[in-house]
């Protein structure tokens, strides 16, 4: 049996005006043929797909054709658009016959006046393969399916909570392949959208109603009919024309018991949109003085308006801008991505004192910059190693860590982790336990530094990640949609 193996994924934030280059892929490695499996053993949907293979006991030969991952951030650019396109059109054509396409995408991907960038990449997979070669897309369950991924995939398969765990969707989406390509099964899909949007607060599949939606499609799981059952709570910052939240089933030739499961999926998820709503973040100063109040650190303190992991910039000084001004005296870590600020640090050189304007030299809508005064402790960057990471390496390009009175800043040229994974700091010989306050750019990922925090509080910060939904300048969002209008029947809205 003779699989192909695609990975290529980038969440997009609408809302974030920085656009997304090549150069961010390349700062998480772009890998092609061989090294892909040799790099990607072991980790994200790379990894879950060697895994299967292996685990199954079958010949396999793997042609391996490209892994690129971004950072979520602004919509990519055509010229990274149009270079994957390349690189699957070469790569699939140079393949010859195979038996089957492990396709493994984001799903919400934007790029510079394409809406459905994954809809596009499936969409040119089929027309080279033909109808009969049968491909398995694995996605991110904050993707925006659309119908143009359902027309060209025989299979759907999305990652099973919040946080992620790309290695079991690469995995359990290789182990259908697998099925399917050797005619053990025949699968049949059936797929609801949901006319629904929600913040990011109420994302963790370890409780509340993200879990009840998400236990309900384990739970149909159970029946061997049923090869798959996967829920999309699209991210919130996707302003597209097919945008929305979506459940699939892929049945085994049962396509009545397919579309009966997807309603019931959709019908529950609808049945608690209020629930989804709730709001947990409290408003900035709050937020900072709860954090400074608490008896032992570390503190973890979410920067909910400028969540990189969901897409912001990395530019927001919100949080320290109201550290300063109540004057707080523990000792706090947060994050800054900018260019121009590590560069002119770097410059000046390690222990420096320096005035400067730091923040809002991104997202100008939600931003206006804060002049500070500090001292340069390490200038640094460059490539650095993760641990208990879907990456194994990651390029922060200059990178300085820079002292404001009893905060320490990490300043990077690049995305990277944004401060959201303690061996970032310790690359640079900063280690998180010893602060009493960590500020994380992210509403919903604080697995990486879990093992040293007390509490997680959640600032109401503006920003592109922020949580009010209402306020956001939405252009294309299909119309109407659950809770920026009052809605009763789903139904009625998705006509």
């Amino acid at each position: 049996m003779r699989l192909a193996l695609i990975h290529i994924a980038q969440e997009t934030n609408d809302f974030n005006p920085i656009p997304t280059t090549l150069k961010d892929y390349e700062a998480y490695g772009v890998f092609e043929g061989p090294e892909i499996l040799e790099k990607q053993r072991g980790v994200g949907q790379p990894g879950g797909y060697i895994a299967a293979v292996e685990a199954s006991g079958r010949d396999v030969e793997t042609v391996a054709i490209i892994r690129a991952f971004a950072v979520a951030g602004g919509r990519i650019t055509k010229d990274a658009y149009d270079y994957f396109a390349e690189k699957i059109r070469r790569g699939l054509a140079a393949a010859g016959l195979i038996d089957g396409l492990a396709l493994q995408l984001h799903g919400a991907c934007a790029a510079e006046g394409i809406d459905d960038v994954e809809g596009e990449q499936a969409a040119l997979c089929r027309s080279i393969l033909g109808p009969d070669v049968p491909i398995v897309l694995g996605l991110d369950h904050h993707a925006n399916v659309t119908q143009k991924l359902i027309d060209n995939c025989d299979a759907i398969v999305g990652h099973r909570t919040q946080p992620h765990d790309p290695f079991d969707t690469g995995r359990i989406g290789t182990e259908l392949l697998l099925r399917i390509a050797a005619r053990e099964v025949k699968p049949v899909m059936a797929w609801r959208k949901i006319p629904l949007l929600s913040h990011q607060e109420q994302f963790l599949t370890s409780k509340g109603p993200m879990k009840t939606w998400f236990d309900r499609a384990r739970a149909m799981e159970a029946d061997p009919r049923v090869l798959q059952a996967s829920n999309y709570p699209m991210q919130p910052w996707l302003d597209v024309a097919e945008g929305g939240w979506s459940t699939i089933v892929v049945a085994d030739d049962d396509q009545a018991l397919a579309e009966k499961l997807a309603d019931e999926l959709a019908d529950l998820a609808w049945s608690m949109r209020d629930d989804f709503q709730v709001r947990e973040a409290v408003p900035v100063d709050e937020a900072v003085r709860m954090a400074d109040a608490e008896a032992k650190g570390v503190v973890v303190l979410s920067d909910t308006g400028d969540t990189v992991f969901g897409g912001a910039a990395g530019d927001s000084n919100l949080i320290l801008e109201s550290i300063l001004r109540q004057k707080i005296t523990s000792r706090t870590l947060i994050p800054l991505i900018s260019p121009k600020a590590a560069k002119a640090l770097a410059d000046a050189g390690e222990g420096a004192t320096v005035t400067l304007p730091l923040g809002g030299d991104a997202a100008t809508a939600f931003f206006a910059p804060l002049e500070v005064t500090g001292v340069v402790r390490k200038v640094g960057g460059g490539v650095i190693a993760l641990s208990d990471n879907h990456q194994r390496e990651i390029d922060m390009g200059v990178t300085v860590i820079f002292e404001v009175g009893p905060v320490t800043m990490m300043i990077s040229e690049l995305r990277g982790v944004a401060g959201n994974v303690p061996d970032a700091y310790r690359a640079f010989g900063v280690e998180p336990s010893d602060y009493r306050i960590a500020v994380l750019k992210t509403a919903s990922n604080f697995q990486y530094f879990a093992p040293i925090t007390s509490r997680v509080i959640r600032a109401d910060t503006r920003g592109p990640g922020q949580s009010d939904v209402f306020t956001l300048p939405w252009k294309r969002i299909p119309r109407p949609v659950y809770p920026l209008e009052t809605i009763s029947d789903r139904r009625e809205a998705t006509k």
